[in-house]
């Protein structure tokens, strides 16, 4: 029987200890003598947020289909165990088996969020690993970052082993045979290293060189290591039907943030969104089949007793078997109790009449993603959404039995007036208007429209990577225009309006197009206190600021100043298949407020058709 890495006494002084336990439903255990390697997977975050991520669901199923290799999982401690773990010098341990994750072969970190970089130097410093790679000596973990935010990995590339740029399924067992083999032949660290770096999709920091010029941007970046590509090209899945899924996800013992069936039916987007960097990074759009969709539907369901399942894409209108699927399933889960969660709809008949079967229209709320106010800012950002086609959709809802619509918006936007943002309110009146225009005897309840706004944070691989931020003090002054308007309104009782924290927008735009020198000012930030930034009630910015004093780094320089288009990025040695000529045109066209068509209309030439998939290969572009 295991023994918990935590006793009876530490696990009644702490917030919800079944965090820590493990030995959920579908849990893998191995013999921890019978295999070759060790994995802990991380999200670091709590256990009720971490246990929501279909990635790291996905990795820990295919990893532990080998019979060399055993994947445990581990997740930041809340910041009750946490200050008890440093003060009793407690390592921190995988869930499976309660052992030290400093014992393990490799600690790999999913990196979804700039904002949960501290608590990935959390991680590092309670498994009583050393924070920088080049301390590293031959018994610690090898330390590998994956996800969204190795798309610019340089502001944590000094607490980085290897980063993974891609999707995971492609060749970690590449990975996984060349440490077997390095152990085999007595190697070290440095010569796995050296083999790791040669595998297509990986990068690793040390073996790179940064030269900055006297303004700070960066000079050149060149490799260090014959071992070294110059370029480092994602890993991208072509067939997903075919691509490893978890049939039996595990199952958390409390509830978590998304406790449900995931079923993922598409990656990519054909949309274009200019500001959005999903839709670059995971170009080209690939479907997976219909059949095996209703296969893992029906297994997911039976191995887990979730009872609700959830269609996982970044636009799951545009998944052309979506009819097929949603009628199999109303139809073979129909009296069963089971609820079925359809994300990331377009407001139109068919997802009204679909959402009208599967949701009890009273408690649900139907949700558009304008993200600005005005058809002039909704071109500028590629949107392909006109004011007709949101008020024909709020329209139908409204005649369809909904009452309550939420309406997201961004501020800051490249190009943006004070026009822009008050249009926010004018958008939400006319919604509200809209409601009012069905007979009364037909309404539903109460009207309410939610109007949010989150401030715009450019991002690495999008069309808006060259633009500059807005401080917080010109964030928070825009919210407040759009709040003066909203009260001005005629139906104000039927609206309501929030919007997302400026200091964190702030950050969240300096780690996302910082350089290696932000990484001084992560560790200072850290040794201050920070801690879960991604949670308001621990977010300290007088700290981040003071951390930013103490390293002599400028906010600024990484937000505030213009970027011409010759100048060097951190990512730029990393080829997404999306071409920085695009980008380009797609920046250029964004000022001259041009719409591109999306990929089914016709192909707008971005590079990703060299990977082949999707709709670069089915002759419809």
């Amino acid at each position: 029987m295991r023994k918990l890495a935590l006793d009876d006494e530490i696990l009644l002084k702490i917030d919800k200890p079944a965090r820590y336990i493990g030995n959920e439903v579908n849990s893998v255990m191995k013999n921890k003598n019978e295999v070759d390697i060790r994995f802990a997977m991380c999200f670091p975050d709590v256990y009720e947020i971490g246990m929501s991520h279909l990635g790291i669901q996905i990795l820990y199923d295919m990893f532990n289909r080998r019979e060399d290799v055993w994947c445990e999982r581990v997740y930041s401690p809340w910041v009750d165990l946490d200050k008890i773990m440093r003060e009793q010098q407690l390592p921190l341990f995988a869930l499976e088996s309660q052992d030290s994750i400093k014992d393990f072969d490799f600690l790999g970190i999913t990196i979804q969020y700039e904002m949960c970089y501290t608590n990935i130097l959390q991680v590092l410093d309670l498994s009583q690993i050393p924070l920088f790679a080049k301390e590293r000596g031959e018994e610690d973990p090898i330390v590998i970052g994956g996800g969204p935010c190795t798309y610019n990995p340089e502001p944590l590339a000094d607490f980085f082993d290897i980063f993974y740029i891609g999707e995971g399924e492609t060749v970690y067992n590449e990975l996984f045979n060349a440490y077997k083999e390095n152990k085999k032949n007595g190697g070290s660290r440095q010569t796995f290293l050296e083999m790791a770096a040669e595998i297509d999709g990986l990068y690793v920091p040390t073996f790179y060189d940064v030269e900055y010029k006297e303004d700070g941007t960066i000079l050149s970046f060149t490799p260090n290591n014959i071992h070294a590509k110059e370029k480092i090209h994602k890993q991208m899945v072509l067939n997903i039907s075919e691509s490893s899924y978890p049939e039996k996800p595990v199952v958390p013992f409390i509830k978590v943030t998304q406790d449900r069936v995931v079923l993922e039916i598409m990656r990519g987007c054909i949309r274009g969104c200019r500001f959005c960097q999903a839709g670059m990074i995971y170009r080209p759009t690939r479907e997976k089949n219909l059949e095996k969709l209703k296969d893992y539907a029906y297994k997911m369901l039976k191995n887990t007793g979730h009872e609700e399942i959830s269609l996982s894409s970044l636009s799951s209108s545009d998944y052309t078997e979506l009819e097929g699927l949603v009628t199999f399933l109303i139809e073979e889960f129909k009296g069963k109790g089971i609820n079925i969660s359809l994300p990331s709809l377009r407001i139109d008949a068919f997802s009204l009449d679909v959402m009208g079967k599967v949701q009890d229209i009273r408690k649900s709320s139907l949700t558009f993603a304008p993200e600005a106010g005005s058809q002039r800012l909704r071109d500028v950002i590629n949107k392909g959404l006109t004011e007709e086609i949101i008020l024909e959709g709020a329209g139908q809802a409204f005649e369809g039995g909904w009452s309550r619509v939420k309406l997201y918006f961004m501020l800051g936007l490249p190009t943006e007036t004070e026009e822009d943002m008050k249009e926010i309110a004018h958008l939400a009146e006319k919604v509200a208007k809209r409601y009012y225009e069905v007979p009364k005897e037909n309404r539903n309840g109460k009207c309410q429209i939610v109007a949010s706004t989150s401030f715009f944070v450019p991002k690495p691989f999008t069309p808006f990577q060259w633009a500059t931020m807005c401080t917080r003090e010109e964030y928070i002054e825009k919210a407040h225009i759009v709040n003066n308007e909203m009260k001005a309104q005629l139906n104000k009782k039927s609206l309501k309006y929030n919007w997302h924290e400026a200091d964190v927008t702030v950050l969240e735009g300096v780690f996302a197009r910082g350089d290696r020198k932000i990484g001084k000012v992560l560790l200072e930030a850290y040794r201050l206190g920070c801690l879960y930034d991604s949670w308001s009630e621990y977010f300290r910015n007088d700290l981040w600021i003071q951390a930013f004093e103490n390293t002599g780094v400028n906010i600024g320089f990484y937000n505030l100043r213009k970027r011409e288009l010759d100048e060097i990025f951190p990512w730029d040695f990393i080829d997404i298949g999306v071409t920085k000529k695009f980008l380009m045109r797609e920046w250029t066209r964004s000022i001259e407020e041009k719409v591109t068509p999306n990929c089914r209309m016709g192909c707008s030439g971005c590079g990703a058709a060299i990977y082949g998939g999707g709709v670069c290969i089915e002759g419809k572009n």
